[in-house]
């Protein structure tokens, strides 16, 4: 019976995070469009801050936290409704094409990515409510599994069937698979009972996520800190300005729809699978290292297509390939990593806060993308991720020598050590 109920929880989790994939699928492919119509890379670069939302949303987190319905499910009482939410938004953007009302469909984009974040604060909560020990390697493939699975759908499938289905049609297809997850949360989610020490913290969550925050600011946090937020830094520089790169090489975005996206997120599936295995079979810290250094070799792979100047179709599908593998590889990993830092009394919150750590790092890299493609161009800025994603590796050796205490230092241990 235990089994069924974990390999439930795990469905409805990939499927969850399915829901999310889709709409952020759909916003991957923008940048080709954008620069198709001949958007400057600094501007397209600017575009990421579209998701802020995935930020800040360490703000509304201890609401989630706080509030809900137990006779409905603390955490279905948010699902249902913001995932609603997301496929109005997404109705609403059918009728919003870009060649027309650019700056409406922004707007747009930017609800779409604030109702997914404030989905990602339950679901990442549920996670915490429901899995627990050797199963976080498990959960953490399902939550990027299913995240990348909606993607491909979302951002692949669905743009490279465009000319057939329509710019309407193709959202209306995103909009129709939301309200399908939906329908599979109503009828199978059951949310586990409450455990005593969650109702006595919930009121105090705000002084919770204090201490959390202040507990990161210790020095023997930092180094923790520092990991999370530069793992990412070198990979999305490169992943921001790796479409327009391919689209002034003559490429199109039905193209790269199909190479990067769809073939590429198939074998970031793979990878997540791979480093929800190593992290279940490894010690989290360790399996951060192998993933790690298979990522940075292949950061090496999209560097080399700058070299070749225009890269045959074939160069493209390889390297692509391979760098979507090894990013899907330490992305589970890290999220392992990360959820066994989480006190499960506050899970949705703590989770957040580390969560909202790593969305930071992405920023950096994203927002400087185009700036630094135009001064440096496509081969200097390539090689400068490439060189970043190396360098994080060395923080493997003062993080190995310092125990992280982000839990530790303001909460009981938790669960999962």
């Amino acid at each position: 019976m235990a089994q069924v109920s974990r390999f439930r929880s795990l469905v409805l989790l990939f499927f969850l995070y399915f829901a999310q994939g889709l709409p952020f699928g759909f916003q991957t492919e923008l940048s080709s469009f954008l620069r198709q119509a001949g958007m400057s890379l600094t501007k397209i670069g600017l575009a990421s801050l579209l998701a802020l939302p995935w930020f800040f949303k360490w703000l509304w987190a201890p609401l989630v936290d706080r509030f809900g319905w137990p006779q409905f499910g603390r955490r279905k009482s948010w699902i249902v409704p913001v995932q609603v939410l997301l496929a109005l938004v997404c109705v609403a953007a059918a009728f919003v094409p870009p060649t027309q009302h650019l700056s409406a469909l922004m707007a747009l984009v930017l609800l779409m990515n604030l109702f997914a974040a404030t989905q990602d604060i339950a679901v990442d909560g549920l996670a915490v409510d429901l899995l627990a020990g050797k199963d976080l390697g498990p959960a953490n493939t399902v939550q990027v599994v299913g995240y990348k699975f909606g993607m491909i759908m979302g951002g692949g499938v669905l743009v490279s069937a465009s000319e057939q289905l329509g710019w309407q049609g193709m959202l209306f297809a995103i909009a129709g698979l939301i309200l399908a997850v939906l329908m599979g949360v109503l009828l199978f989610l059951r949310e586990p009972p409450e455990r005593p020490e969650t109702e006595q913290t919930r009121g105090s969550l705000y002084a919770l996520l204090s201490s959390i925050l202040r507990s990161l600011l210790q020095l023997s946090s930092l180094w923790l800190v520092l990991f999370i937020l530069s793992y990412k830094i070198g990979e999305t520089m490169v992943d921001a300005m790796l479409k327009p790169f391919l689209i002034d090489a003559g490429y199109s975005p039905a193209q790269l729809a199909k190479w990067v996206t769809t073939y590429g997120m198939v074998a970031s599936l793979l990878g997540s699978a791979l480093g929800g295995a190593v992290a279940y079979r490894l010690p989290i810290l360790s399996a951060v290292a192998l993933t790690g250094i298979v990522r940075a070799l292949s950061m090496a792979g999209e560097y080399y297509l700058t070299v070749l100047g225009k890269p045959s179709p074939s160069a493209v599908i390889l390297a692509t390939t391979f760098e979507h593998f090894g990013g899907g590889a330490l992305t589970t990993a890290m999220f392992a990593f990360m959820m066994s830092r989480v006190d499960r009394r506050v899970g949705a919150t703590h989770y957040t806060v580390l969560a909202c750590i790593e969305i930071l790092g992405k920023f950096p890299g994203r927002l400087l993308s185009g700036l630094l493609a135009t001064s440096l161009g496509y081969r200097g800025m390539f090689g400068l991720g490439t060189a970043l994603s190396f360098a994080f590796l060395l923080l493997l050796i003062p993080l190995s020598k310092s125990s992280p205490k982000v839990a530790r230092e303001a909460l009981p241990p938790p669960e999962s050590d």
